[in-house]
């Protein structure tokens, strides 16, 4: 399975989908920013939201970013049990890197305690999951640090319940206020371990935008989740307004009888996100 994926094939597309991520906003999240300032009843609201549907709109056709914060790339690896590639993580880093020097992005990562720039952007932040079969798909997000130190870890007690879920997501939304560049689309983690939940609340953000989860009861969730936040009126950009968030993503995984771990992960406006399937 080796020979069938080159080493530069995964560079190369790696490469082209950053850049492509960076520079241009998926059309769902264009068409629900759009949906947005229709429904938007606030002037200033409307004055923002169209300035981030012009914006987009400028990025594309002048082929720039879409924001000067090109973010700290995360990746999620769908790797197949039948499949074999030999430095897949150094493949992924090298068109990382590439699509910074060649897409002329910034280049924002930093050793953390000396806080001296890397100068690649790089390393990315990459997690795999094993499945069955032979499967290769590469999804990519930029994140940018306005959306992400937002971020909210809590270690609720069972009885909490829904109730206490919900509170806690709303609660993290009003104290982030417009600092995670509304409107936002919320990722949560429910279950597992402190740090399972908070790899779910970033694994939801992965999703397709806009999607409801599979299963009716979470389903149901997002929905309130989604009315309750947008009710805060905090607005785009933090403007007031109908609209502070676009989408709530929920992910969830068993977890021990004495524990409720609830992780919220923040996406910006600019939903950016691109997937790269090879097999």
């Amino acid at each position: 399975m080796s020979e069938e994926i080159s080493y530069q094939e995964i560079v190369n597309k790696v490469k082209e989908a950053y850049i492509r991520a960076c520079k241009s906003l998926p059309s769902e999240v264009l068409e629900a920013l759009t949906k947005a300032l229709d429904e938007e009843t606030e002037p200033l609201a409307k004055a923002g939201l169209e300035v981030l549907i012009e914006n987009a709109e400028i990025a594309k056709k002048e082929d720039l970013p879409i924001c000067q914060d090109t973010g700290i790339p995360v990746v999620w690896v769908k790797i197949g049990e039948e499949v074999c590639i030999k430095n897949l993580e150094k493949a992924i880093n090298e068109g990382l890197f590439l699509a910074y020097k060649e897409g002329l992005l910034r280049a924002s990562v930093c050793e953390v305690l000396t806080r001296k720039n890397t100068g690649t952007n790089t390393p990315a932040v990459i997690h795999y999951e094993l499945v069955p079969g032979k499967v290769l798909e590469i999804h990519i997000l930029p994140k940018g640090c306005g959306s992400e130190n937002m971020s909210a870890l809590a270690m609720l007690p069972p009885s909490a319940g829904v109730e206490g879920i919900k509170r806690f997501v709303v609660e993290t939304v009003k104290k982030a206020g417009p600092n995670p560049c509304p409107p936002v689309t919320v990722g949560v983690g429910i279950g597992g371990t402190f740090e399972k939940a908070a790899f779910l609340a970033k694994k939801a953000l992965f999703r397709p935008f806009g999607t409801f989860h599979p299963e009716e009861e979470i389903a149901k969730l997002e929905k309130e989740l989604l009315s309750e936040i947008n009710s805060l009126m905090i607005g785009p950009l933090g403007l007031k307004g109908k609209t502070t968030a676009l989408a709530v993503h929920i992910e969830t995984y068993p977890s021990h009888i004495a524990s409720l771990p609830v992780a919220v992960n923040f996406q910006c406006h600019a939903y950016r996100i691109a997937k790269i399937k090879f097999l």
